[in-house]
């Protein structure tokens, strides 16, 4: 018998992951063009031209215009990849393919995790000192955008429960599990 959460746990997964992948589509969508806008953030993001200028931090400064473009390009590469992975997650919801649409939107949603987490508040933000920057900080949509995608991530794993749904489908169990103990 299925109870309520195991019929609209389901339908907020589609929904919040079709959200993300609407949001990383535009976003890769924006870069790709109108690449000059966001060229000069990653440009001055790794200069680090408005930091502080302290010497200690300096020598990370990366100025070659053609490794900060390698960088900007790797961005809107991996974005649009994760924004594809999503689109597919979305649609393993529709189908309902629960399994596979767990997993698929699980890894889009982990591949913006690590470029926002790590890249951009980690990397961007500390390495490169962006939060120095009055001009060139963008830990607050970085921030943004890796809660998001957190929160999705947490809601997708929840537990379905409600007896037994079709084999495969979170919150069904095995026979296998009922025998473990």
């Amino acid at each position: 018998m299925a109870t309520p959460t195991s019929r609209t746990l389901p339908l907020t997964s589609a929904l919040l992951t079709a959200t993300v992948a609407l949001y990383i589509t535009l976003v890769a969508f924006g870069n790709i063009t109108d690449f000059g806008t966001n060229q000069q953030f990653v440009r001055h993001v790794l200069a680090m031209d408005t930091t502080f200028k302290d010497d200690d931090l300096m020598w990370r400064a990366i100025t070659s215009h053609a490794w900060q473009d390698t960088a900007y390009v790797a961005i809107i590469v991996w974005e649009t990849v994760a924004a594809l992975v999503l689109i597919a997650g979305t649609y393993l919801w529709a189908r309902r393919d629960y399994p596979r649409a767990r997993r698929t939107s699980a890894l889009g949603l982990l591949m913006l995790l690590l470029l926002f987490g790590a890249g951009f508040i980690g990397i961007g933000g500390e390495w490169f000192a962006m939060w120095q920057s009055k001009d060139w900080n963008g830990l607050d949509a970085a921030t943004r955008v890796f809660t998001l995608s957190g929160i999705v991530l947490v809601v997708i794993h929840l537990p379905w429960g409600g007896g037994p749904e079709t084999a495969g489908q979170p919150g069904r169990r095995s026979d296998e599990e009922s025998i473990r103990v």
